[in-house]
């Protein structure tokens, strides 16, 4: 799931999805007019209610969910909330706009201060409540996607590509071990995701910083969250002859997959070497709750501004999982602390070029590098030596 300028969102087209709460039975928020713009108003902490939309269960054990509700656990404890403060509604589909709408003015009706919707498809209907009148005084924050307003309406997400290549690095060493090039990449969405697109094509960019011969096949579920076509996609990349398997997918299936069929892989989202310990390398992960930190103290504060956010690892947003020296190649941890050092102080930028595409077209010359206008929407192509199965 990058602070932006205005004109920058305008073009973010990053997908993700997310998460948030469950406020049935509560009493209804009056209606008053708005005195001041969301997040002008300092609120008491003891008194702020934060509501939250997610995607799938909050009970999940691992991936994209997990990770959001993770972020909300851990914004709890530092701040200093109560259970009754945090609202999450689960288990809502970001393609029911119904549910959606619902779930909103459940937790708007419950006395919601602030509303964070973690999945790309809540966008919309989040912009119709914060465009409404008579809820300028509440904060909407959307994962990912690319709408806001200059009131009470931002969106989040980071800079999760500079996790991908570490975990390419880790993948390239193994293949290369296993003097097996060809890789597969499960992915939730189709070339035209810069979101999806740009994490492959930096995932293929650390494999091939130390195995220049590999190649990665991809196989697009179309959906974010779908455990059996993961699973299918994870079956035919090995049937293919893929040996390690990365995934832009919600659940752990392609992990437990390649192990099952004596493969390796890298997950996403959160730490996956507990449900595939045999064959989890690593795994790119989010730590939510800096941001939801950040942003529900702002609000206390009533500091909060409605300017868009993406960050990375320079912030802790994003990082990569400890490497599970049980299967990796030798040499993995050390490698991926050498770049990862470079990314976290500036001498090494992930999509710098020269940058060729697929079809031989030349997307970056020497030296040149894509801006974050470029990153986040403007990704719609696989670089040179990733293509579909």
């Amino acid at each position: 799931m990058k602070k932006l300028t205005k004109a920058l969102a305008i073009i973010l087209a990053a997908a993700l999805v997310f998460s948030l709460a469950a406020c049935d039975g509560l009493p209804e928020k009056e209606e008053t007019s708005t005195t001041a713009a969301a997040g002008t108003a300092p609120i008491a902490k003891d008194k702020i209610k934060i509501g939250v939309l997610h995607i799938t269960s909050i009970e999940e054990t691992s991936g994209y969910t997990f990770a959001h509700h993770s972020g909300i656990l851990e914004m709890k404890k530092n701040i200093g909330l109560n259970d009754d403060q945090v609202i999450e509604k689960d288990k809502i589909d970001d393609n029911d706009q119904a549910a959606t709408k619902t779930a909103i003015q459940e937790m708007i009706d419950a006395g919601c201060d602030v509303i964070f919707a973690t999945s790309f498809n809540y966008m919309h209907t989040m912009e119709e409540f914060a465009n409404d009148p008579k809820y300028k005084d509440i904060v909407f924050s959307h994962c990912s996607g690319y709408k806001f307003n200059d009131s009470n309406f931002n969106n989040y997400f980071g800079r999760i590509y500079e996790s991908r290549y570490l975990a390419g690095i880790a993948a390239g060493l193994k293949a290369k071990e296993l003097g097996q090039p060809l890789l597969g990449f499960v992915a939730a969405q189709d070339v035209n995701n810069s979101e999806v697109t740009g994490g492959i094509n930096a995932w293929a960019l650390g494999i091939q910083s130390v195995y220049p011969e590999a190649l990665v096949k991809v196989k697009v579920t179309g959906s974010w969250y779908d455990p059996q076509k993961e699973a299918e996609a994870a079956k035919a990349l090995i049937d293919a002859g893929c040996f390690v398997l990365g995934q832009h997918s919600d659940s752990d299936t392609t992990q437990t997959e390649a192990e099952k069929a004596g493969k390796f892989g890298c997950g996403y989202n959160s730490d996956m070497t507990e449900f595939a310990p045999k064959g989890h390398l690593c795994a790119p992960i989010w730590n939510w709750g800096v941001y939801y930190t950040e942003a529900v103290q702002q609000v206390i504060n009533g500091t909060w501004k409605p300017v868009n956010y993406y960050e990375g690892m320079n912030k802790g947003l994003v990082d990569i999982s400890p490497i599970n020296e049980a299967v990796a190649a030798k040499g993995t941890a050390e490698a991926i602390a050498d770049a990862k050092a470079k990314i976290q102080d500036g001498s090494f930028f992930v999509f710098t070029g020269p940058l060729v595409d697929n079809k031989g077209n030349q997307i970056l010359a020497e030296g040149k590098k894509l801006t974050d206008a470029q990153i986040t929407g403007g990704i719609n192509y696989y670089i040179k030596g990733v293509d579909l199965l």
